[in-house]
């Protein structure tokens, strides 16, 4: 029998709980369109609005209380408004918000990139992790004098055009609404972890650079393993070519030095950003002092033009985001609060597992690092908490879209005072086991609830 496209119980209980936060998207729905400010924010009927957040919590519009594992799209390593970074923000708007000049702050900021980071020689700071992306294409191809890149299915980058492909299914779709073909022409999305499909297409010796989110599309849905980050060191220094790692996510949360530090290989260019400024806005490019060095000033006015990349930003360097990116850096330096956020996820992926396996709902959660992912496509529940394995299934499964399941969980949950953005959930270091143990109860009753509507 044919499973239902959604849930009109789950969606009527939701709109029924929520009249302030349909009040508001009412209102925004004459401002923005489709209402929202970011499209992975966009939820039928209406999003969630929230007035505050502190720690593992948020309250919305309502008054209604969550346990948030969105954490501001993953910025947050502990949690909302905690008091390091809050303070030295605090101190930072004493002195001013925005000098529009250089400063003190920004040096410090850098020190810290480049002492955690590996592959950080040189850094030049961004308003945002698209943005360090996009200027990470320029600095390769002028380095190289080679145009074309190279990206895999499901790994996103930001959503200019020079990387705004193959990002969701069908990978092959082409240019969006506004791409120029030429542009999109230039990129080349291989199946993720195809070593033969990387061989062959930079022996055509006219790829400047290979980029990836070095544990998988979208912090992991389709994990990377380390092996294939090894081969793609070696496949590129054979061809040529350049290797950027896309840490915007994986940055001072795998490691404090990244994914990079984890699986010891260094990339020749690595973008970042989230954790980089503390929950502010803010991001960075980072690599080898060669490579920076097209972002230098050079003495000869014609040499100046063949080889200097121009960069502006109103606000690169900005000096609260400095402020609250060096909080933050120093406070993962040691590694501690990276493992204690890792050891959080564990037991809820575990507790997850073991709840969908009481419930026999063919499912699996899986992850790694400070994340739990849910697999809708799995053949079988887990047999038991430990049972995340997901390396045997085929990369296309594990990125399908499940938009009924995941809507009818996600608002399911936030009926039971848990919010994920449907499919992934960045976990933190303020997600106590109080707060593990009342995750994993509401887990088990919204699983219970989707399942009675026939959604699993």
């Amino acid at each position: 029998m044919a499973r239902p496209a959604a849930s009109p119980r789950l969606q009527d209980a939701y709109a029924e709980a929520l009249p302030a936060s349909r009040a508001l998207f009412e209102r925004a729905s004459l401002l923005f369109p489709d209402a929202v400010t970011h499209d992975v924010r966009r939820m039928q009927p209406f999003p969630l609005y929230i007035e505050r957040a502190e720690g593992p919590l948020k309250w919305d519009a309502d008054g209604n209380r969550y346990v948030d594992y969105w954490m501001g799209h993953g910025a947050l390593l502990h949690g909302h408004n905690p008091p390091l970074v809050r303070d030295a923000a605090l101190d930072q708007l004493r002195k001013g918000t925005h000098y529009g000049a250089s400063h003190e702050r920004e040096i410090e900021w850098a020190e810290w990139v480049c002492r955690l980071v590996p592959s950080a020689q040189r850094v030049r700071f961004t308003a945002s992790g698209t943005e360090a992306t996009h200027m990470a294409l320029r600095l390769v191809r002028a380095f190289t004098g080679k145009r074309h890149i190279v990206k895999f299915a499901g790994h996103f980058h930001g959503w200019h055009e020079g990387l705004e492909v193959g990002v969701h299914p069908p990978y092959d779709a082409g240019p969006e609404a506004g791409q120029l073909p030429e542009v999109v022409a230039l990129v080349t999305v291989l199946p993720p972890n195809d070593l033969a499909a990387v061989r062959t297409r930079l022996a055509k010796g006219d790829v400047a650079a290979v980029i990836l989110e070095p544990t998988g599309g979208h912090f992991g849905v389709v994990p990377t393993p380390p092996s294939f980050l090894d081969a793609l060191r070696e496949e590129t220094r054979k061809a040529g070519a350049l290797l950027i790692f896309d840490e915007v996510v994986t940055g001072f949360r795998v490691a404090p030095g990244g994914a990079q530090e984890k699986a010891g290989v260094t990339p020749d260019v690595t973008t970042l950003a989230k954790i980089l400024s503390g929950g502010l806005p803010g991001g960075a490019v980072a690599g080898r002092e060669d490579i920076l060095a097209y972002l230098a000033t050079k003495p000869d006015p014609e040499e100046n033009h063949r080889k200097k990349i121009s960069h502006h930003g109103t606000f690169n360097g900005n000096p609260l985001s400095a402020a609250a990116g060096v909080a933050m850096l120093a406070s993962v330096a040691d590694g501690s609060a990276i493992r204690l956020a890792n050891r959080q996820a564990a037991k809820l992926r575990h507790g997850m597992n073991e709840a969908l396996a009481r419930e026999k709902v063919a499912w699996k959660v899986y992850g790694e690092h400070s994340d739990w992912k849910i697999f809708f496509g799995a053949d079988a529940p887990p047999r038991d908490g430990a049972d995340e394995d997901v390396s045997g299934v085929d990369w296309r499964r594990l990125d399908a879209r499940h938009p009924a399941e995941s809507r009818a969980l996600r608002q399911a949950l936030i009926l039971s005072g848990v919010d994920f953005n449907g499919g992934r959930a960045l976990v933190s270091t303020v997600h106590t086991d109080e707060i593990v143990a009342e995750t994993l109860a509401a887990f088990e009753a919204a699983v219970r609830a989707v399942k009675e509507e026939g959604l699993a």
